[in-house]
């Protein structure tokens, strides 16, 4: 038998209750353990150190020193270091400022315990993961921009953006399965739209993934935006 790989996890929250919330959804999955948790990111530099954990879970609003800035330290510290930010905060500012600091991933609080396991198991794994309500706030917030600079370009003339289906590289479901994770659609909700199971949809994300050469969705919507193979509605 293959020993499967565990993914140690940090915990830090000041919330003792979310915290032992957080802890036993983690304790579903065999493959994780919990080696330590802090109530404040002043701790945060110490427990890497000590514990050496692949995963941080890092809450944003701490009394003393806020997951920003104890993201922003450990990623000066140990720049391979993989901390995923808890927060109840949907707004794409805040997404945007912590993903600069070199975060790999923002979960929302309002998550289901399978988002969560998810999101560790990604970022786990070297990838990137952004809560799917996130990720279309981050689009709305590109469109927004993107008709900004159309307006300032109307002295030199408008140009339409041609939309052009990837069709060379990805097959006519994987196309529409790519169109509703740009709108911000979870693979619940992509399945329930085209009739098809949630295991089918994973499978055409996956394959999505791979024919795109992204290591996560998020990659994969921002990289299509910019080609116009999908529409930002």
């Amino acid at each position: 038998m293959i020993e499967q790989d565990i993914i140690r996890i940090v915990i830090i929250d000041d919330h003792q209750l979310f915290r032992e919330g957080v802890k036993r959804i983690l304790a579903m999955e065999s493959g994780f353990e919990v080696v330590a948790e802090g109530e404040d990111g002043s701790v945060a530099v110490e427990l890497v150190e000590e514990y050496q954990p692949d995963v941080i879970l890092m809450d944003i609003n701490m009394p003393q020193v806020n997951g920003v800035e104890a993201t922003r330290e450990l990623i000066d510290r140990y720049p391979d270091v993989k901390v995923l930010i808890l927060s109840i905060h949907d707004d794409e500012t805040y997404v945007t400022h912590v993903l600069k600091t070199g975060a790999a991933g923002y979960l929302l609080k309002e998550m289901d315990a399978d988002a969560l396991i998810q999101a560790v198991k990604v970022v786990g794994a070297g990838g990137a993961y952004i809560h799917p309500k996130v990720t279309h706030n981050l689009i709305n917030e590109y469109r927004r921009l993107a008709q900004e600079d159309e307006n300032d370009e109307t002295e030199i003339g408008f140009k339409e953006v041609e939309y052009r289906k990837p069709l060379h590289i990805l097959t006519r479901r994987e196309c529409e399965v790519l169109q509703l994770m740009t709108d911000g659609h979870s693979n619940r909700m992509i399945g329930e739209a085209l009739y098809i199971s949630e295991k089918t949809v994973k499978n055409h994300v996956s394959n999505i993934l791979q024919k795109m050469n992204v290591n996560d969705r998020t990659q994969a919507v921002v990289e299509s935006i910019k080609n116009g193979w999908v529409k930002v509605n």
